[in-house]
């Protein structure tokens, strides 16, 4: 009977260990997105330009289209899309690694549509959770009204300390 209680309480402790291991992953990159890219986004990975069939990569900040047959990986667009408008052009965020890859099915899932909605780019947005983006044209003011909190903030604890 010992024995039968026992194994009973390490079977019950073994399943209370393993389901209590959850991962929660929240991940922000406002301030590093383009500010020709579209607002409403906290994290995005990738843009893709179905106009001229490119993607943006966020995190590196590079563009990545296709020449010769080949994926080049840029930090610029070529001389051959000079021209193109990035802040009215259509940009579908896709949060997947090397989309790329599958740019058939990107092609052909946003090709037919030419009507876009007006994406208002984030140099444009006065949602100020835009204004940490250091090429926005409201964060030198974000960051002084930032710099002016945390002097107050400081001044009050100080004070309490007294």
């Amino acid at each position: 009977m010992k024995k039968l209680i026992l194994l009973f309480v390490l079977c019950t402790s073994g399943l209370l260990c393993s389901t209590t291991s959850a991962q929660v992953t929240f991940r922000v990159n406002i301030g590093s997105q383009p500010i020709w890219g579209p607002v409403g986004y906290d994290h995005v990975e990738y843009y893709y330009l179905p106009e001229i069939e490119a993607y943006y990569y966020v995190p590196s900040r590079q563009f990545i289209f296709m020449e010769n047959g080949r994926w080049l990986t840029r930090s610029s667009l070529p001389a051959r899309y000079r021209n193109f408008d990035m802040y009215n052009a259509r940009k579908v965020v896709v949060n997947e690694p090397k989309p790329y890859l599958r740019h058939n099915n990107y092609k052909v899932k946003y090709a037919s549509s030419n009507v876009h909605s007006n994406q208002q780019a984030i140099r444009d947005s006065r949602d100020s959770r835009y204004f940490v983006n250091k090429n926005h044209p409201q964060y030198n003011s974000w960051k002084n009204s930032q710099k002016n909190q945390n002097s107050q903030k400081n001044h009050k604890n100080q004070k309490g300390r007294k």
